[in-house]
């Protein structure tokens, strides 16, 4: 079932506060770049075993195009851990993982994407996005990654409106 946790509907917490605290982190996170833009509203946090790994924010703006919030909490999971192997993650992203980052959160073989707004909800901010979903991407590359979406989405587009509103953002 795609628009689910462990066979909750999307938008509902499967586990009373535990999703959606996880998705709030990811959500305050990306928060920082209202304040001090290192990149756009766009925040991930990484879970395994209801234990939070990281939380981290884009910084494209600070770093490189390849540093989105996915592949930074990769990278910091990566580290901490001492493997690329991130089985039996769950990966909770403001928003729908661009092409690039599904393939990162494909290869460190997390195996539960739950997101709040998507690819197309960036795009109508002004974010070049490449329109390819994930629920695409999956069945293109025959991953098992399982998808959740639209969770916490109202709290997800608060960032996009709050990110449209400063008056000196940077669109990339």
């Amino acid at each position: 079932m795609r628009n689910s946790i462990a066979g909750h509907a999307a938008g509902t917490d499967p586990v009373p506060g535990s999703a959606s605290r996880f998705m709030r982190l990811a959500v305050r996170e990306a928060r920082k770049n209202l304040k001090s833009p290192k990149g756009g509203p766009f925040g991930a946090c990484i879970v395994r075993e209801g234990r939070l790994l990281a939380v981290a924010r884009n910084t494209v703006l600070a770093c490189d195009a390849t540093c989105h919030a996915e592949v930074n909490a990769i990278r910091k999971v990566s580290r901490r851990l001492g493997t690329y192997d991130l089985s039996g993650c769950v990966i909770f992203s403001t928003t729908e993982p661009c092409p690039m980052c599904f393939g990162a959160i494909h290869w460190a073989r997390i195996g539960l994407i739950v997101y709040g707004t998507s690819i197309a909800d960036a795009g109508r901010v002004g974010f070049n996005e490449l329109r390819i979903s994930n629920a695409a991407l999956k069945i293109l590359g025959k991953s098992r990654i399982r998808i959740v979406d639209g969770f916490l989405r109202d709290e997800c587009l608060a960032l996009f409106k709050s990110w449209k509103a400063l008056p000196d953002r940077t669109i990339y």
